[in-house]
């Protein structure tokens, strides 16, 4: 009798918590949105406005203030910010106290591409918009580099890994036949890398060669620098 009693409580207390538990939930969805808070991932360059972001996440309404959580559908929200051309990834979530937040990651431009409508190419090798929020201080590449775009992507990540060569770079010339040259800041001469292979080895040539050239002090006596031939360094004179 007395084990059977005690089961009974047993079921009861349950029975409680699980209706409490039950009833906190429910009122907790019913709870409407008191803040938004958006955060950009590495905003060092705002391509887009935080404005632009609070309005993608609105849902057929003027705010989401006073909007009851439970009707916000989070996947749609990160949808919409994720067809913005300057999102590269957007997480959204809502938290107990009725804040709806937004992590975005902004796409990263590493070069801009010279056309009849100019773009910038993204880390990922993707055509980016440009911003009439931000201009950014990347490589400009011309000639025929709609052509070559995978080629182009290939070799500024690589030299982006060199900070001697990253932070010189200022264009980067397509032929039509995919072959490279490159222009640096502050320096007179032209660098000839031709298609885009062998290119760690190439640059490492080219600044053993420049150094010498630098200790030497005779960098400015030349106009083209051509570095297409196996463990060579080909440097033309004005």
């Amino acid at each position: 009798m007395k084990f059977r009693y005690h089961n009974i409580r047993m079921i009861l207390i349950l029975g409680l918590i699980g209706f409490l538990m039950g009833f906190s939930v429910q009122r907790n969805e019913r709870r409407a949105v008191q803040h938004l808070s958006v955060t950009f991932v590495s905003n060092d360059q705002p391509f887009m406005a935080l404005d632009t972001v609070n309005k993608l996440l609105i849902q057929n309404a003027d705010t989401l203030l006073t909007t009851p959580k439970e009707t916000l559908v989070l996947k749609e929200m990160e949808a919409r910010l994720l067809l913005h051309p300057m999102v590269r990834d957007a997480q959204v979530f809502v938290t107990i106290d009725g804040v709806v937040g937004a992590k975005v990651e902004q796409r990263k431009p590493i070069a801009r591409i010279w056309a009849a409508t100019s773009f910038y190419l993204d880390q990922d090798g993707l055509p980016m918009p440009l911003s009439s929020l931000y201009a950014a201080r990347v490589p400009l590449v011309t000639g025929s580099a709609e052509l070559y775009l995978g080629e182009v992507h290939e070799l500024i990540m690589s030299i982006n890994q060199d900070p001697f060569m990253a932070q010189r770079l200022v264009n980067i010339a397509v032929g039509a036949d995919g072959e490279m040259v490159l222009e640096l800041r502050e320096a007179d001469f032209d660098i000839i890398l031709g298609p885009v292979e062998r290119v760690e080895e190439k640059l490492k040539n080219f600044k053993a060669f420049y150094q010498k050239l630098v200790q030497t002090e005779e960098f400015k006596g030349y106009r083209i620098i051509d570095l297409r031939y196996n463990n060579q360094v080909v440097a033309t004179k004005q």
